[in-house]
């Protein structure tokens, strides 16, 4: 990823965080504002960026994947689903069953991305209809399931409301308490640190996202499995003359991309609200894919541009906390849909080439003829 768009991206945060920081500075501190609007950044964008690792394992394969929305929402219903069964009728502590709900989404995840696989791979469909067909399949899929099982008359709930083991908890990282003995009794300094210590409690599905962006990159440029990765993807025709098998690969990449999704689908439901709304995705799934395009499909540059819609959305959350002190010159960041439209703008201004071109892979979407 080149500088011009690591610069268009902190030139973009910049812009959003002094938006915010411009309206709340009457209420709270400007790095107290600065700390709240990062924390949300991070946490808003672990299922793009974890979206968008789906997306650079697939098409650094050669498979377009268009499905990702798909797989997170079908992913997001199935965790959920697992961990309130496994807490209701097996009566597993809320900690056991939310783990098992998580390992759920990403099976789920992983048995959507190998329906992706065989239609791309096996039987040579075009790849943007596959994915549209895991979007379409997911859509219908939740939606019926969510009817029949909790609102119809073949409740596996019996017509009750099935209770929720909760949520993943929040991993505190004690850097106050390291650095209470470095402040001393100065109130400010202590404060100071206490904000700076929210942006590191993250949950941790958050956490685990940006520990995997790291390793993919890593994989993905400094291992041989990445090297066969990106071979199939670029010429795969070279690739199976040295004796790499192009097929397996592209399987297996597809598959690790599926399970990167499921683990974006278990944020929404396990992580985040532990409830389940059809269409709870809204659209997440396509960011991700833009955010994967802007990154010029690498891992690193894919969670930068990730950042970026994160930050578009922290503005709308913490410009709610604020609404009582806005300006009448701000007026109009009070309409939440108005503010809601600022990721799917940027959505906009990058896939039109607003930053530059980008390359993908040579043999991205092309079905391999052996």
């Amino acid at each position: 990823m080149d500088l011009k768009r690591f610069g268009f991206i902190a030139l973009i945060i910049i812009v959003l965080f002094s938006v915010v920081v411009m309206v709340g500075q009457a209420k709270q501190p400007p790095l107290l504002i600065i700390t709240s609007m990062l924390a949300t950044t991070i946490a808003v964008a672990t299922p793009l960026t974890l979206g968008a690792l789906s997306g650079v394992f697939c098409e650094r394969s050669g498979v377009v994947n268009i499905g990702i929305e798909g797989m997170m929402l079908t992913s997001a219903f199935f965790g959920w689903l697992g961990g309130i069964y496994m807490f209701n009728v097996f009566h597993l502590p809320p900690s056991v069953s939310i783990v098992l709900g998580v390992f759920f989404a990403i099976l789920t995840g992983a048995l959507m991305s190998l329906l992706l696989a065989v239609l791309s791979i096996t039987f040579k469909v075009d790849q943007i209809i596959g994915g549209t067909v895991i979007n379409i399949l997911a859509i219908g899929l939740t939606g019926f399931l969510n009817r029949q099982l909790f609102f119809g008359a073949t409740s596996v709930f019996e017509g009750t409301v099935p209770s929720s083991p909760g949520v993943l908890p929040t991993i505190h990282i004690p850097i106050t308490e390291l650095f209470a003995s470095i402040c001393g009794s100065s109130a400010t300094c202590l404060t100071n640190v206490e904000a700076i210590n929210r942006v590191f409690d993250q949950k941790p599905i958050a956490m685990g996202a940006i520990i995997l962006v790291f390793l993919s990159h890593y994989v993905l440029f400094n291992t041989r499995w990445g090297l066969r990765t990106r071979a199939v993807g670029e010429h795969p025709k070279a690739a199976d003359t040295v004796g790499i098998n192009v097929a397996f690969m592209r399987y297996a990449n597809v598959l690790i991309g599926g399970m990167f999704a499921g683990l974006a689908g278990a944020y929404f439901t396990i992580e985040s609200v532990p409830s389940f709304e059809p269409l709870l995705t809204n659209g997440r799934g396509f960011i991700s894919l833009a955010a994967m395009i802007f990154g010029n499909w690498t891992p690193i540059g894919a969670w930068a541009a990730s950042l970026v819609f994160g930050a578009s959305q922290a503005l709308l959350i913490n410009m709610q906390i604020f609404r009582d002190v806005i300006p009448p010159q701000w007026s109009f960041l009070q309409e939440s849909y108005i503010v809601g439209l600022t990721p799917y703008i940027l959505t906009m201004f990058i896939l039109t080439g607003i930053i530059g071109k980008t390359s993908a892979p040579a043999a991205d979407g092309v079905p391999y003829e052996k």
